[in-house]
């Protein structure tokens, strides 16, 4: 059963349930693979990534998240979308890379999402498109990607994409350096509005951030 096989590797990789043999999780993660087990195929190609518990071979990463890729994972079509960008264990592709962002953000990869809006919204590999990158990035930054919300406040200062609103770029700017991306440029561009759009802006972000705090019921 790769399903029983694949949970009893997960045992062993942390350390549960008195098993903690990394050996045997790699074999049984093998054999599951094997079976089409989608999340083996994904944990081992991560494994080869690393070169942890086994050799690290790109090759063999590349093989294993592409039967995941087919199979519809997200995770995988994102990691196998990493290695065609960069040609790690496979010739280097801007439009295979593309692709499989592209279907890994369909699939709700938020950090493929961000990578293809990217790619998107530069012409890389795929066909330029402000307006269609500028929403990716919009529902990645609704998501709570850092990256993405610096993305879609730089848009919006620009009106690139889609129509320019100070206040809406300076409220992402500000949700986006509370999670950790600054942008110098947005800082500028901030001390260059009135008081009315900064404080709208800063009111807008507060709310934002209070829904993500909220407790759920």
């Amino acid at each position: 059963d790769p399903n029983a096989m694949f949970s009893l590797a997960m045992f062993n990789m942390a350390g549960r349930g008195g098993l903690s043999d990394h050996a045997q999780a790699v074999k049984l993660l093998e054999q599951a693979a094997k079976l089409g087990h989608v999340l083996a195929a994904y944990d081992l190609g991560l494994l080869c990534l690393d070169g942890r518990d086994v050799p690290q071979d790109f090759g063999r990463a590349a093989a294993l998240f592409e039967n995941a890729a087919q199979a519809g994972s997200p995770e995988a079509q994102y990691a196998l979308a990493t290695l065609y960008k960069e040609g790690r264990g496979v010739p280097k592709d801007l439009t295979k890379a593309a692709s499989l962002l592209a279907s890994a953000s369909v699939g709700g990869n938020v950090d493929a999402m961000v990578e293809f809006a990217i790619a998107q919204f530069n012409g890389t590999g795929t066909t330029k498109n402000e307006a269609a990158a500028a929403q990716i990035f919009k529902k990645a930054a609704e998501r709570g990607s850092p990256i993405a919300q610096d993305r879609l406040a730089r848009i919006l200062m620009a009106g690139r994409g889609m129509p320019a609103d100070p206040t809406a770029a300076l409220k992402w700017h500000i949700v986006a350096k509370a999670g950790g991306a600054s942008d110098p440029d947005l800082d500028v561009f901030a001390t260059k509005q009135p008081q009315a759009v900064r404080d709208a802006a800063q009111k807008a972000a507060d709310k934002w951030m209070s829904t993500l705090k909220a407790p759920r019921p």
